[in-house]
């Protein structure tokens, strides 16, 4: 089994959890950009904490830097902080169903980014799986009421953006890693995710202190929930940039959308919601793109 595939699915899984903590942090008074925050705040020395302890563990020293790899986890991260806007902005908009379901052609737009920017190709059987996935994604993603020809809108706009900076994200830490000096990938994988979570905090901290007054105080007050959501949200984080350093981040990222099957599941299991055709048929079409990647990617 490909050593990227079990490390994307838990990634997946921590990811499922990080949102639903997040949802909490918004009932308790703190504005999107501060819930987002929040989750940099925590991750960050604890990307750090990692880093140094694998650094002391096995011996390594500080490692060599391609000049590529400052700009690559700045790029990365930025482009995850406005993606996350981009998104934010779908719910405010009658057609926001449609929007979300646009930012799932990320996948095919990291497979563009990667042929162009990493030189990484995707094999003409890996691209036609990824192609059922997206097709299952969109299929899970329809709004109740049917798309209606309701494409050309604010909405869609939004969320092909979004897709095309979370692929730009993707990209960027993939190439980050790539740009660490040292054979043990997942010391690449973690380092990576310290320098890019840092540049996310610096970057945040000082919008929050000066835009959103108070929220910087909300944060410390919701410190406990803002913490798990930090520790979740920085264990799946390790787990794509993990993954990242092992595989084309297209592959990965198509293999990451299994986290709708992971929501659909707490729908069913915990809150006892039956499953459409419709989502059966979805869920079946994005199982036979993650076996075609596992077989041919």
């Amino acid at each position: 089994m490909h050593l990227f595939l079990p490390i994307t699915l838990i990634a997946a899984a921590l990811q499922t959890a990080r949102f639903s903590l997040q949802k909490q942090l918004k009932t308790l008074g703190l504005s999107t950009l501060a819930a987002t925050a929040s989750r940099f705040v925590t991750a960050s020395p604890l990307a750090i904490i990692l880093t140094a302890a694998i650094m002391v563990w096995r011996g390594y020293g500080w490692p060599a830097l391609a000049p590529g790899f400052w700009p690559a986890a700045m790029a990365g991260g930025a482009a995850q902080i406005m993606a996350t806007f981009c998104t934010v902005a779908l719910f405010s908009q009658r057609s926001f169903a449609v929007g979300i379901a646009f930012t799932k052609t990320e996948v095919l737009l990291v497979a563009l980014f990667s042929a162009v920017f990493l030189g990484e190709r995707v094999s003409a059987p890996g691209f036609t799986a990824i192609l059922i996935g997206v097709v299952g994604v969109l299929i899970l993603t329809r709004p109740k009421g049917g798309w209606n020809g309701d494409f050309l809108n604010r909405a869609t706009v939004l969320g092909l953006v979004a897709g095309a900076l979370f692929g730009a994200a993707s990209v960027g830490y993939r190439a980050a890693t790539l740009a660490v000096g040292n054979d043990d990938a997942f010391f690449r994988a973690v380092f990576s995710l310290a320098a890019a979570t840092t540049f996310q905090t610096v970057l945040l901290m000082p919008w929050l202190i000066w835009f959103e007054r108070g929220q910087m105080t909300r944060i410390a007050a919701a410190r406990r929930p803002a913490f798990w959501a930090g520790v979740t949200g920085m264990l799946a984080s390790v787990g794509w940039f993990w993954a990242f350093a092992l595989m084309n981040a297209a592959y990965v990222r198509a293999v990451g959308q299994v986290e709708l099957l992971f929501t659909l599941a707490v729908s069913t299991f915990i809150f006892h919601e039956r499953p459409s055709r419709r989502e059966l048929a979805g869920i079946g079409l994005l199982a036979v793109s993650i076996i075609g990647i596992v077989l041919f990617g």
